[in-house]
């Protein structure tokens, strides 16, 4: 069943409000008479059926088992990763021509790789016999192009090449095998790329030189450094330097409302006049909310509010064991419809523009969606930051998520009563092993060089857990049911749908998002029955949303579909749709203020009506550690 339910004990809606409590099991039924027993037999049970508190006590035995495997494996799932392997031996064992062409193809890229030694024996600029793939950035430079290291990693490139073709084209796999097979052995592979070898990598070598072994020295300190702050639970090495309501989050405001899920912030008027409608921002919980409200050259609340906007922002608590039995549906109604709720007291009668962010964003979805089959029409827009609505193809953190994966996932946060943000982060960086996880290797621990921090790198340490229920729900009903696009998400006991929102929609997808690919996040056209302003930006989940005017190097596309338009693919619209320099905040800011009343107004008060406000930004719940 896909319905988003409420646990028995849920979070009060006040500031002062004690923790979500799991579910607690109905009461057992009194006994029947026994003259009633007499004339109403109870149903045969089948044979051999046991007890039902030995068969919960035999289930409960099945989840500590699970719990424990799921410490022991990273919180990855064995089971899966094994169906998979197993699947891809089984037709590769059933398919003699792709056994065939595996040895032909071996057997000519070892030729390749003969062939280039001689050409660069003779002519040392020979040009190269393979490339990397696009954004491999590991042999770039002049020291690679010397002899051996040249040919050390065209030969690893033509591996790498190869074991990709050995995953895939093998008739009657299970396609999803053979990317998790294709994954898989591309993470082992990377592993022995000469890049990572100290031995092996020319700068590594030469940097070794200079210093005489100083860097590796300095790698090793690095390495304890992190190590400690790691085991301690401290930030990364600078990260202190970037505190929130010190040198980030620092636009000025006042926390308005207060739940046990969400402090409420309203920011500060910088312009004499605003637009009628205000904006309200809903950030992803598994982040901080100050990615969108950074340093105050690259903060997009400061950008809106200098525009002439009354912005409200939601800052989500960091949950805790005790916080174990909260829904997906309690973040919608203490979420959404609470910031609408208080939004509503202070500017009465006031549509709102609604902007959310990666996992905000499918929030506002769903609340957009049972907004529009309520008939409540208090949603001026919508705007979907790198946000999915159908999660048919949500790129490759899908081989996380299948069933055994959930069920592993699930057994982990049923004993922890939550999802730690350490295990997000793991799965992310595994999507981006190169960039994320061996350049570090190499340049922290093996050149022995610091990276400066930044307020972009700070804030992604600054991470935040996710509660048992509602992650499960998430996985579940969103990933595995892809129940929102498929109309079966139950809010409220009734299905909600996606192509009832008649608001218009601002969508941005960025360029290399290994979260919410933009070709997932493109899907909102083929969704929603209304106009769909669409950007795709350069950039990843995150810098490509922090883009602010002024960054060089940044650049957008957008185009608009109305909503008698027909749809048209992701590629057809990339191919249609020139590229334009700049950031896109300008373009959204233009196209809120298109969809706004033309006469400015003067900036409403700060606060709920006859209440004062709680505490000045960024509050309280962003400092929840």
């Amino acid at each position: 069943m896909t319905a988003l339910t409420r646990p028995q004990a849920t979070p009060q809606e006040a500031p002062n409000a004690s923790p979500a409590t799991p579910p607690q099991p109905a009461p057992a039924p009194a006994p029947a008479p026994a003259a009633a027993a007499a004339t109403t037999a109870a149903p045969a049970e089948p044979p051999g059926t046991l007890p039902e508190a030995l068969t919960g006590l035999l289930r409960f035995a099945d989840l500590a088992a699970r719990a424990r495997l799921a410490r022991g494996s990273a919180g990855l799932s064995p089971a899966a990763l094994a169906v998979a392997f197993t699947d891809w031996a089984l037709h590769l064992a059933l398919a003699p021509g792709k056994r065939a062409e595996m040895l032909l193809s071996a057997a000519q890229a070892l030729g390749q790789w003969q062939a280039q030694a001689a050409r660069c024996a003779l002519d040392p600029l020979a040009p190269p016999c393979v490339e990397p793939r696009g954004g491999d950035s590991r042999f770039r430079g002049p020291a690679w192009q010397q002899q051996p290291f040249r040919l050390w990693s065209e030969a690893f490139l033509l591996a790498e090449s190869w074991w990709d073709r050995a995953a895939a084209g093998i008739p009657g796999l299970d396609p999803r095998h053979a990317r998790i097979v294709g994954f898989t052995l591309r993470q082992m592979l990377d592993m022995a790329s000469p890049s990572n070898l100290p031995w092996s990598n020319p700068q590594v070598l030469a940097r070794t030189l200079d210093t005489g072994g100083q860097n590796l020295l300095d790698g090793f300190a690095n390495g304890v450094e992190d190590l400690a702050r790691q085991l301690s639970g401290a930030p990364p090495a600078g990260a202190e330097a970037f505190r929130p309501g010190h040198e980030v989050a620092i636009t000025p405001g006042e926390v308005v409302f207060r739940n046990h899920l969400i402090e409420l912030i309203q920011y500060a008027p910088q312009t004499a006049a605003v637009k009628a409608e205000p904006v309200l921002i809903l950030p992803a919980w598994i982040m901080k909310y100050y990615i969108l409200d950074l340093s105050p050259r690259n903060s997009l609340v400061r950008y809106l509010v200098e525009q002439g906007h009354t912005v409200f922002c939601v800052s989500w608590r960091n949950p805790t064991a005790e916080d174990r039995g909260i829904t997906l549906d309690d973040y919608r109604r203490l979420g959404v419809m609470a910031a609408l709720d208080a939004i509503g007291e202070i500017l009465p009668g006031q549509r709102v523009h609604a902007a959310g962010y990666c996992l905000g964003g499918t929030l506002l979805a769903i609340a957009a969606a049972a907004m529009a089959r309520a008939g409540d029409a208090r949603l001026a827009s919508m705007t979907l930051l790198a946000a999915q609505t159908d999660f048919t193809e949500p790129g490759e953190l899908q081989l996380f998520i299948d069933p055994s994966e959930v069920a592993l996932l699930e057994a982990m946060m049923w004993e922890r009563g939550y999802l730690d943000s350490s295990q997000m982060a793991g799965a992310f960086q595994l999507l981006r092993s190169n960039d994320l996880v061996w350049s570090r290797l190499v340049h922290d621990y093996l050149m022995g060089e610091r990276a400066a921090m930044n307020d972009l790198m700070a804030w992604n340490a600054d991470a935040t857990r996710m509660p048992y229920r509602m992650h499960s729900d998430y996985l579940r009903h969103l990933f595995l049911e892809n129940a929102l696009a498929s109309g079966r998400l139950l809010v409220d006991g009734r299905p909600v749908a996606v192509q009832n929102i008649r608001t218009p929609i601002f969508a941005v997808g960025t360029e290399w998002d290994h979260v919410a690919p933009w070709r997932s996040v493109f899907k909102i056209h083929a969704l929603a029955d209304t106009d769909v302003t669409f950007a795709l930006t350069s950039g990843g989940h995150n810098a490509g949303i922090v883009s602010e005017p002024g960054h060089a190097g940044r650049r957008y596309r957008l185009a608009r579909k109305r909503a008698e338009d027909p749809c048209i693919s992701a590629g057809e619209w990339l191919a249609a749709t020139p590229p334009r320099e700049g950031s896109w905040w300008p373009a959204w800011q233009g196209w809120l203020a298109e969809h706004s009343a033309p006469a400015p107004v003067p900036p409403p008060p700060m606060g709920r009506p006859g209440q004062a406000t709680l505490a000045a930004a960024p509050g309280t719940y962003v400092h929840q550690r």
